[in-house]
């Protein structure tokens, strides 16, 4: 299984962009990058995750899924919402498969 490191290293060049680019648009160091893609770091913040992943350009749920951690508006949302709890706690219960939690997607974007 690759590192998180060695798939964030993957998509930046994929995307034609250097470690010094990528530093600069997210508002790191690129010597913080380096290190994280050659695994000399454990990976970032999932508020950090979600702003590289905005600069390449890709949906920052692999990643984040891949770390075990959750953006803060994400966080703060479940926290705040007894009803948003009770609703993980019964899906976590279920044990979804991830075709099943994007079944679930679907049918909560139709809700509005």
């Amino acid at each position: 299984m690759k590192t998180f490191g060695q798939i964030l290293k993957e998509i930046r060049r994929s995307k034609n962009v250097t470690q010094r680019e990528l530093a600069t648009e997210v508002g790191v160091d690129f010597s913080y990058i380096s290190k994280i893609e050659n695994d000399h770091m454990s990976p970032p913040a999932a508020d950090t995750i979600v702003k590289i992943c905005e600069v390449l350009g890709v949906p920052p749920d692999d990643l984040l899924a891949m770390t075990g951690k959750m953006p803060t508006p994400i966080r703060e949302a479940i926290s705040e919402k007894p009803a948003a709890q009770q609703f993980l706690r019964e899906a976590q219960t279920m044990t979804l498969t991830d075709d099943e939690w994007s079944a679930l997607t679907q049918q909560l974007k139709k809700l509005r």
